[in-house]
């Protein structure tokens, strides 16, 4: 009966205070100072694409493997392996801190090879990560930590959109060195070479370890040896990214090329890996960072103190996607079905590269187009200028990010023509 009355009362009070425009006291904002952030533009192409009622429309801009229906795309092997882990009846209990260890000791040997001397010596220390973003965090709070040579880490000039945010966050002063030649759609070699002659010694460098993103230009072979040469005569710390082995050229010991050669050459590198593109676990965030040491004892120093890292951030990393990527990896079956797997991938992304030079040509293109088929990997800088990029989202309903970079994953055989005509008619 006390409730009734005190709600009565309570009502009463409010529909009184109404009544005489008395509005309810509230507290004020702790927010009012926070300014809207600008939108993504990835997202943004995203949303822009989904609002367009054209059905020609080809959404361009985000970086995840499709089927050549355009459809997402789960491995034959990914199944097999959660069907093999749910057989097992595993617990749900927390990872350690450095995460699953037949995970990270998989990760560390696909990177490397499995006979580098690396492992053999036990001079290295891999943690499983929260995909390659987690990875490239974690290693920039090592770094920021205890790199106390120098703070700053020079990346390609452009480099993935995130690399900035991640290192700025975690305490490092962000330089560039050249990389992409506009004029060539190429690896502008020399500029970067020169601009790294002159980086002061001690200083961060980071270097993409293939399908550079967002260009899609890799240096050759002989190239990376003389950027080793010259790297490791300044005395830089290489922190190697890694986000696509075996999916750019669709072979891993050829996407890993350049990690295993400056580690033959004597660098002691730091490398980020992630398996959300070759295995196509987006959604699961399995990744994995690397120190290599001067020897086992330091390996374990370096151990201690990234765990000391990550246990505040996170506390330990997931579970599941770890379980598939190392049932993968150590089950001799499903591993040679994932680099089939893998392979074909790549070569569908490669395949749609030179079908779009083939249309574009039989459109009467009289432009050269060569560079779309020697770059590698999901993305391709087309050389398309920004407002050539409007025309194509506005009369064709294709959409991709301002600098004229295109997901090749969103290209099929279906649409490649149509891509082609709409690429042709705002160049020509």
């Amino acid at each position: 009966m006390a409730l009734l009355k005190t709600t009565r009362l309570i009502s009463s009070v409010g529909s009184h205070s109404s009544a005489l425009g008395v509005l309810p006291i509230r507290a004020s904002s702790w927010w009012s100072d926070v300014q809207m952030g600008p939108p993504d533009p990835i997202l943004g192409v995203t949303e822009a694409f989904k609002k367009d009622s054209n059905p020609k429309k080809m959404n361009l801009g985000v970086g995840a493997y499709r089927d050549d229906n355009g459809k997402p795309y789960v491995l034959s092997c990914v199944r097999k392996a959660e069907a093999l882990i749910m057989g097992k009846g595993l617990d749900k209990e927390y990872l350690p801190i450095g995460g699953l260890g037949d995970f990270s000791k998989a990760c560390a040997v696909l990177a490397l090879g499995p006979k580098n001397e690396v492992l053999q010596s036990g001079r290295s220390i891999t943690v499983q990560t929260i995909s390659g973003t987690g990875s490239l965090r974690i290693g920039g709070n090592f770094l920021s930590r205890f790199h106390t040579a120098a703070r700053d880490i020079y990346l390609p000039k452009p480099s993935w959109g995130n690399h900035t945010p991640i290192f700025r966050d975690a305490g490092l002063e962000l330089k560039a060195y050249r990389y992409y030649d506009p004029n060539t759609c190429g690896f502008d070699f020399k500029g970067a070479l020169d601009d790294i002659s002159k980086i002061p010694e001690k200083s961060m460098i980071l270097l993409h370890a293939c399908a550079h993103n967002p260009t899609g230009v890799d240096p050759r072979p002989e190239q990376w040896k003389e950027l080793s040469a010259v790297i490791k005569k300044r005395n830089l710390l290489v922190f190697f990214d890694m986000a696509y082995q075996g999916f750019a050229s669709g072979d891993i010991d050829r996407d890993a090329w350049a990690v295993r050669h400056f580690i033959e050459e004597g660098h002691n590198i730091v490398l980020s890996q992630s398996f959300a593109k070759n295995m196509g676990l987006y959604g699961e965030r399995v990744g994995g960072f690397t120190v290599v040491c001067k020897d086992a004892e330091e390996a374990k120093r370096v151990e201690s103190q990234l765990k000391i890292l990550i246990r505040p951030i996170y506390s330990n990393p997931p579970m599941n996607g770890a379980r598939i990527a190392s049932t993968i990896l150590t089950t001799p079956d499903l591993y040679a079905e994932w680099l089939q797997e893998v392979h074909t991938m790549a070569n569908r992304i490669i395949k749609m590269r030179e079908m779009l030079v083939a249309n574009l040509k039989k459109n009467g293109s009289s432009h050269n187009w060569q560079h779309v088929i020697d770059q590698i990997g999901m993305f391709c800088f087309t050389g398309l200028k920004p407002e050539q990029v409007a025309r194509l989202s506005n009369e064709f309903s294709i959409y991709m990010t301002k600098d004229g970079r295109i997901s090749m994953a969103g290209v099929s055989s279906g649409n490649v023509g149509y891509l082609a005509e709409g690429i042709h008619a705002v160049t020509k």
